[in-house]
């Protein structure tokens, strides 16, 4: 994959400018960008249909994610929309055709998981609407930044059914059973104000034009001038505790601590620091 360095622009600026240079494929549905060496910008590209999750757009983000986790130099990948919608929800025209067997038999959504699989940190960069699949698709992200005017929701109800790409689950994870009852019977959207409040998002960010697209790519070159296989090792850490009771979740850490003793990062980085230097990352 090529590198490029942009100068100071607004993140909407830099995502136009950079469209392609990121990889070596030509997506339909995603503008694979590298607004910095170290970070992949992905950004869904269906403006005319609110960025809705058709299966081809869910093809080109998996194989996206999956070129820039491969790619040694990355260490960590932002993905967002459009100022107006980071992703609207699944394609509705797409499932409208759907029965029970052909859903079950085709595995739907089943591509939808890919990227709970990269192993490099995935920042959502949310600005407008982020409901029904596109809400579940930032909740599949490690980190959600969200820009004032973001709208998330879970509406499926709405429409006869109910979430089906892991919102019942992710949702009532972080904001609880009786607040995502509420909010997945009735429909309800809530506002980014709210999703900071509930814990959602990391934090909103200013207000602009490209703001939260700028500062998710600041955080991910924070995150990727690291050692990655600490970050990597962190993520798969906090992810477990999701999945583990505590006492197993502990023991699964110390295991991932001590190994990190052996990498050439931790001899690199202790000394480093009683060296008083910055430390020179070989992710090794």
């Amino acid at each position: 994959m090529s590198s490029i360095l942009l100068g100071p622009r607004t993140a909407y600026a830099f995502t136009r400018a950079s469209r392609r240079l990121f990889s070596t494929k030509e997506y339909q549905n995603v503008i694979a960008s590298r607004p910095v060496p170290s970070v992949a910008l992905l950004t869904l590209n269906r403006p005319k249909a609110l960025n809705a999750l058709s299966t081809p757009l869910f093809q080109d983000l998996n194989a996206a994610l999956l070129e820039a986790d491969a790619e040694k130099d990355i260490g960590a990948i932002v993905i967002t929309g459009s100022e107006k919608a980071f992703a609207a929800g699944a394609d509705i025209k797409e499932l409208k055709e759907k029965d029970f067997a052909s859903a079950y038999n085709g595995d739907l959504f089943a591509e939808w998981s890919v990227i709970t699989k990269i192993r490099k940190p995935v920042i959502a960069a949310v600005s407008g609407y982020a409901l029904g699949g596109g809400c579940e698709l930032a909740m599949m992200c490690d980190m959600i930044l969200a820009s004032p005017t973001a709208v998330f929701g879970q509406p499926e109800i709405n429409l006869g059914v109910s979430p089906g790409g892991g919102g019942t689950q992710r949702l009532t994870h972080i904001v609880g059973k009786y607040r995502a009852m509420e909010l997945m019977l009735t429909g309800r959207n809530f506002s980014a104000k709210e999703a900071e409040q509930w814990g959602l998002v990391s934090r909103i960010v200013g207000e602009g034009e490209g703001q939260v697209v700028k500062e998710a790519v600041e955080l991910a070159q924070k995150i990727a001038s690291k050692g990655q296989i600490a970050v990597q090792a962190t993520k798969e850490m906090i992810n477990a505790a999701y999945e583990l009771p505590l006492t197993e979740g502990v023991r699964f850490e110390r295991r991932l601590f001590f190994g990190l003793f052996s990498t050439k990062d931790k001899q690199e980085g202790m000394a480093a620091f009683t060296e008083k230097r910055k430390p020179n990352w070989t992710h090794s």
